[in-house]
């Protein structure tokens, strides 16, 4: 089966769409769409980004933010910049989104693939950026994969289950990634709208269980557009202006 893997697409309609003109530019045919989560968030808009995932054959877990719309999580454990758009996104989504939000499950397992927003010990909120956290969550993994986002920026940890050594390894996009027998892997694909390694353009990726692959892509998105309805809605500048730097 061929996954389109996504994550953190935090309601930009112009990011998610450029992932999957992308896709079909790249003639990346997929079967699914694996999503990890906060659709919703930070961006301006949440419902045509819901509408457009929901038409696609797709798989979506709960996000922090998608929570905190819902409010399963308290806004006031956000920064005041993000609970001010979590406000403005519980006010106008849909009663059909807010349901289909309510329903997204926190974590999932497709075959021997984990999917959770956050971290397999805690699928809504703990962040995997450093090799020791990753360590620490092999261990609640009943799989021998588990697909992550929330952090924003891609990445993959390995764990060798004969040694049982743990290692990080740089994802290049475009380069396919071999995901080798006696091996566990935490892998992200990093953030369709809102990126965070300094690198703004969109990303996402391609999982081809049946090789074992797993394929990082970016994409450049017209930033200015998204801007633009965030300056519209008044949003706050630093959540507009750092699209432009991917931090």
């Amino acid at each position: 089966m061929r996954c389109l893997i996504i994550s953190d697409i935090h309601a930009n309609l112009a990011a998610f769409e450029a992932v999957l003109q992308d896709a079909a530019r790249r003639r990346l045919r997929f079967d699914i769409v694996w999503c990890l989560g906060d659709i919703v968030g930070y961006g301006p808009d949440p419902n045509e980004c819901i509408d457009l995932l929901r038409s696609l054959p797709h798989v979506c877990l709960a996000g922090n933010h998608d929570w905190a719309v819902l409010g399963k999580l308290s806004s006031e454990t956000f920064h005041e910049h993000a609970a001010f758009v979590v406000e403005w996104t519980r006010a106008r989504l849909t009663r059909e989104n807010l349901n289909y939000l309510r329903a997204r499950p926190e974590q999932d397992v497709e075959g021997d693939y984990l999917l959770a927003h956050a971290s397999p010990r805690e699928p809504i909120w703990e962040y995997v950026l450093e090799l020791s956290v990753a360590e620490e969550n092999f261990d609640y993994m009943p799989t021998a994969y588990a697909l992550i986002g929330h952090t924003h920026v891609p990445a993959i940890f390995v764990k060798n289950s004969v040694t049982l050594a743990v290692y990080a390894a740089a994802p290049t996009p475009s380069i396919p990634i071999a995901l080798k027998p006696n091996h566990n892997y935490i892998i992200n694909p990093g953030s369709v709208g809102q990126p965070r390694d300094g690198d703004p353009r969109a990303a996402y990726a391609l999982l081809d269980t049946e090789k074992s692959t797993w394929t990082p892509h970016r994409v450049e998105y017209p930033i200015k557009r998204t801007q633009e309805k965030m300056r519209a809605a008044g949003f706050p500048d630093r959540l507009i202006e750092r699209l432009s730097h991917g931090r």
